[in-house]
Formats: structure tokens, C-alpha cells, sequence
């Protein structure tokens, strides 16, 4: 099966990510098939979830941290800020302090709390995240295009869900049953919402969000998984191992890419050594990407002579890709 095939018959899977080890192609790969996807009538929004994200580089755009922006006809690119989200949340939090206990100005102990836990190593990862559900539960866009960032890093975004909700389990069944034992002691009014039931409130919003996202990362009718890979030794047994434990999150996988194969018609005449040499090691990693992936393996992409950035550069990826772009 082809890629354009993979699309046409799984007109439903609208959450498509491309993952791998840094350096692969990824965001190449997620731009050329945003384009693509655009040129066939769709709207459609490609984001980046990596803290160093390279689509403004792609489309040779300043996107960063400015929202969804129009790249051309029924595309849109968006790189998230994670330091703005992170502000944003720290506003949040002194509102809802102030709104919850009637202050006007937020005690300097809670506000070097405040301070303290957006340095936390997490944190950006978390902003991310939060980000991520905002653009998936708006529904704006018909396809939704993941860039990824580097393997290590998507498995600890894609298990931020379960941990997220496993968390908020424990926090609310916790609160249930202080309330328990708060109306048995008739210490509760029973007219008037306490500050814990609203802290509950917040806790079981963050839930149905956490799973409306997780849901659809998980979902194999609405999801498509790409793993990107180049003829190397290490980059196939990285893959092997990743697969392995993508697998554990139930994160469907729809194919592999095999990326920047040397085109075989440079095979004859007289090339440098160097070359050959290049081309026979690449001959014997992709039989062996044939023989682990199999049928899994649905495009082999040439490796280009330029980088491709700007739109020109996109459209002839988005061709190799899917045989065409109308």
C-alpha cells in the first residue's frame, strides 16, 4: 500500500503524526503531507510539539508562538511557545486564587510557589501538552498533522495522558472521601459550594480534556502513526525498539517511510568511491527494512540535492510522497 492509498481508504483517520529519531525528516514529512492534504481540498493544521521546532524554517515563515497562521490556501502551520503557555498558566492560577479566596493581591509566598513551580523540568513538557489538547478539542480543521519531537521525548508526551489521568484519579477519589467524612460530621454547609468542591471541578475539567486527547491519540479509526526511517544500522534497531514501545500505548501504527535513499540511477558510471561504497551499505539496510517492516514500508524518498524549505521544495516532496499533489 502506498501512502496516497493509506489516506484514501481511511478517510476517518483525521490525527496524523510522523515520528523517529531527531533528524530524520519528521517535519519535512508532516509539511509535504499538510501540503498535500491542502492541494486536495482539505483544511488542514500542522503544529509542532517540539520545544525546537524547525516548521518556521520549512516554510520559511516567523511562526513561532504566534497561533495558527495561514500558509496558503487551507493550510496552517502553528508552532507552540511553550514559555507564553507557561505565563499564561501562572495568570491562571493567581486568578483563580484571587477569585476563590477574595484577595485582591496574591501573598509572596504563594507567588514564589507560583514562580518556583513554572522552573520545574516538567513544566514545558506539561504546557505543551495543555496546548496540544486546546488545538485537538476545537475542532477548526478536517486533518490534524503532529510534528513530533525525537522518540525519547513522544513517549513521554503520549504517556503524559495516562499519568495525567491516573493522578486526578487519586486526587478526586481523595476528595470524595474527605466529603464523606465532612457530612457525617456536619462540618460541610450543605447550601454554600466549598473551595474544595471547586478545586474538584477544575480536577474532573482536566480529565474529560486529558481524555478527549488521549482518546484520539489511541483511536484507530481517527489515527494515523508514521515512523520515519533511513538506511542505517542503528536508526533500524532505534526504530525496532521504538515500535515496540509505542505498541504499549496502543498507538496505532499505519506504516514507515524509509527516508534520503541514495536514487539508484546514480549507480552507473563513474562515480567516487565514496558514493559507492554509500550505495551498496544503503542496498544492504534497505533489504533489511524490507525483510523487519515488510508491507509496512509504504514510500522509499530519494535524498534530495537541497534542503527542502519554501513551498516549491514542499510541493516536489508532497509529489514523491503521494505520486502527485492534485
Amino acid at each position: 500500500m502506498s501512502m496516497r492509498e493509506v489516506f484514501e481508504k481511511n478517510p476517518d483517520r483525521r490525527y496524523i503524526m510522523f515520528g523517529g529519531k531527531g533528524g530524520l525528516g519528521k517535519t519535512t514529512f508532516s509539511a509535504a503531507a499538510a501540503y498535500w492534504l491542502a492541494k486536495q481540498g482539505y483544511k488542514v493544521l500542522v503544529f509542532s510539539v517540539d520545544p525546537q521546532a524547525s516548521l518556521s524554517d520549512i516554510f520559511k515563515r516567523d511562526i513561532f508562538g504566534k497561533g495558527a497562521v495561514e500558509i496558503m490556501q487551507n493550510l496552517y502551520a502553528q508552532e507552540i511557545d511553550a514559555d507564553q503557555r507557561i505565563h499564561e498558566y501562572q495568570e491562571e492560577i493567581r486568578q483563580k486564587i484571587r477569585d476563590m479566596y477574595g484577595m485582591e493581591e496574591i501573598p509572596e509566598e504563594i507567588e514564589n510557589y507560583i514562580q518556583a513551580a513554572a522552573a520545574e523540568p516538567a513544566m514545558e513538557e506539561s504546557a505543551i501538552f495543555d496546548e496540544v489538547v486546546d488545538i485537538v478539542v476545537g475542532g477548526k480543521y478536517d486533518y490534524y498533522i503532529y510534528d513530533l519531537v525525537p522518540l525519547g521525548h513522544a513517549l513521554y508526551y503520549l504517556s503524559m495522558a495516562s499519568v495525567y489521568d491516573q493522578w486526578i484519579d487519586k486526587i478526586t477519589a481523595l476528595r470524595t472521601e474527605m466529603e464523606e467524612y465532612a457530612q457525617v460530621a456536619a462540618v460541610m454547609q450543605r447550601d454554600k459550594e466549598s473551595e474544595e468542591d471547586q478545586i474538584l471541578k477544575e480536577l474532573q475539567y482536566i480529565k474529560t480534556r486529558i481524555n478527549t486527547s488521549s482518546g484520539i491519540l489511541t483511536d484507530k479509526q481517527k489515527t494515523a502513526f508514521f515512523f520515519v526511517v533511513t538506511p542505517e544500522e542503528m536508526i533500524i534497531l532505534d526504530t525496532k525498539k521504538a515500535a515496540g514501545l509505542f505498541a504499549k500505548f496502543d498507538v496505532p501504527l499505519s506504516g514507515y517511510i524509509v527516508n534520503r535513499v541514495i536514487p539508484e540511477e546514480l549507480r552507473g558510471g563513474n562515480i567516487p568511491e565514496y558514493l559507492r561504497n554509500r550505495m551498496e551499505m544503503q542496498k544492504k539496510y534497505l533489504a533489511e527494512i524490507d525483510q523487519v517492516f515488510g508491507g509496512e514500508v509504504l514510500a522509499r524518498i530519494p535524498e534530495f540535492e537541497r534542503d527542502i524549505t519554501g513551498l516549491p521544495m514542499i510541493e516536489r516532496m508532497a509529489e514523491v510522497m503521494f505520486g502527485g499533489v492534485q
